[in-house]
């Protein structure tokens, strides 16, 4: 953006934080507001609350300038401060929740972040900034170039390094930061949290103003729905696209991780403890201000799923709308066939289109196929060698039929008072009445059964007595039956 008259002038009279610079009481909203949300770290808070805490801050200040310094109660500030031409405090109401609550917008955490910049720093670090600049700009550089040997050449580079220091090490050589490195990283690590923080809510109100629209479009909406859904959509996929997006996920995928989390709990804790940082009196909340991270981007995931809702809700109305228009226009038919039920109308009155449409598609059909004609050869009938009295006719009457449903009662019935039983148990409870007949029956079955189990492991071996009185054996798998 240039900064050009124009553009200027139109930030003094538009910017919320511009406006909270040059406000009259500017010194005690932006200490106020950054005592009670940047310090801590909250990003909600309620206005009973709220209004208690500010109540303290003025009630000290009338003690010290006087009563006549700021003539309005804590409730009448916090309503100024909230309005829409000021746009410090962003009030709302939760879901499920009939307080009002307050939170700051990203303009005005902008503007105290301006305003810390503003007091003397203590120490000023340049060489990790520049050691963080010069590795923003290798990996920059390696991660789009698309030549593999100067990537390979780039790796093997690294790690010849990586084995000099692994060299060293074994020797005795450690080569440790000093005081002035650890402090210098450690106020460059500070910054950073703080402006993720800054990050986050301003994602929020990016996602809040998209949800805003929503709702505006929803209340004026009257066409149809999957006109404003695509419409909806688009624009939530383009933030969610965005590079400001595509950051913010990569961001919380990397946040979410179990093992990042661990991680990074441990390098804080190892890190707060050395001396030198130690002798900074580190502020406590950084020991936890990746749980706070966490916070902030859980804010940013609500207001995505109040989003949902929205539209969850809008289909459902919509639905009821449709319903209702359905039943109003059934009641209307019964009404005026009620009418017409006295005298009812002679002839063809009305005239009803069919419910489904046939269709008839040429490549179903089937294709010719010519029909086959048996050929019977005309011979003449000639008499046999063996008479029909001397035929025996015993084999027409000894084909039998395996009962299954006896057989299935019978496994039911074993089962009932154990767990499970083989099929050699079965036959010995039962012997084989009809043969290999019978038992293919039974291991029929057992295919078809779930709760069966055939352990091929183990041979059983199966006897039965077939009809010339001659004993026969089959040896196969064990076949268990199973209760459910």
């Amino acid at each position: 953006m240039t900064l050009d008259y124009p553009t200027l002038e139109a930030l003094r009279r538009q910017h919320p934080a511009w406006r909270l610079l040059a406000a009259e009481h500017a010194p005690l909203i932006g200490s106020f507001l950054h005592r009670a949300f940047i310090v801590p770290n909250v990003r909600v808070m309620a206005q009973s609350d709220l209004v208690e805490a500010l109540e303290d801050t003025l009630f000290g200040l009338r003690a010290r300038l006087g009563e006549q310094v700021f003539p309005k109660a804590a409730q009448e500030y916090l309503n100024d401060w909230a309005a829409n031409e000021k746009g410090w405090l962003r009030k709302f109401y939760p879901p499920a929740s009939d307080e009002a609550h307050f939170d700051l917008t990203p303009a005005t955490e902008r503007a105290l972040a301006w305003l810390s910049s503003l007091t003397e720093r203590a120490f000023v670090g340049t060489e990790s900034r520049l050691l963080t600049l010069f590795e923003l700009l290798k990996q920059m550089s390696e991660g789009s170039d698309t030549n593999p040997e100067t990537r390979l050449a780039e790796l093997h580079k690294r790690r010849d390094a990586i084995d000099a220091e692994i060299a060293l090490v074994r020797g005795g050589d450690m080569p440790l930061l000093d005081d002035t490195a650890l402090k210098e990283r450690f106020h460059q690590f500070t910054g950073l949290a703080r402006e993720l923080l800054t990050d986050f809510r301003e994602v929020e109100h990016n996602f809040r103003g998209l949800d805003r629209k929503v709702r505006e479009r929803i209340a004026l909406w009257d066409g149809a729905k999957g006109a404003l859904l695509q419409e909806i959509m688009g624009e939530r996929d383009a933030i969610a696209d965005s590079d400001q997006g595509k950051s913010f996920r990569a961001f919380w995928d990397f946040l979410m991780s179990q093992s990042r989390q661990e991680e990074l709990t441990q390098l804080l804790e190892r890190v707060l403890e050395l001396p030198p940082v130690a002798a900074l009196a580190p502020d406590p909340r950084l020991r936890r201000v990746h749980y706070d991270w966490l916070e902030a981007g859980e804010h940013a995931q609500r207001t995505v799923a109040q989003l949902s809702q929205q539209l969850r809700r809008f289909l459902d109305d919509q639905a009821w709308l449709e319903n209702r228009r359905i039943m109003d226009i059934l009641r209307g038919v019964e009404a005026k066939a009620l009418a017409l039920r006295q005298t009812p109308p002679v002839g063809a009155f009305y005239a009803v289109d069919e419910l489904t449409a046939s269709f008839d598609l040429p490549l179903e059909r089937p294709l010719y196929s010519a029909p086959i004609k048996a050929v019977i050869a005309n011979v003449m009938l000639e008499a046999g060698q063996v008479g029909a009295a001397d035929m025996d006719a015993s084999a027409l009457f000894s084909q039998v039929a395996i009962d299954k449903a006896a057989l299935a009662s019978h496994v039911r019935q074993s089962l009932q008072t154990r767990a499970q039983i083989s099929l050699g148990e079965l036959l010995q409870a039962r012997p084989l009445q009809q043969g290999l007949g019978e038992l293919v029956a039974y291991l029929q079955m057992a295919s078809e059964a779930s709760n069966s189990v055939v352990d091929e492991s183990v041979l059983e071996l199966v006897t039965w007595l077939a009809d010339d009185a001659v004993t026969r054996r089959a040896r196969l798998p064990r076949v268990l039956f199973v209760r459910d």
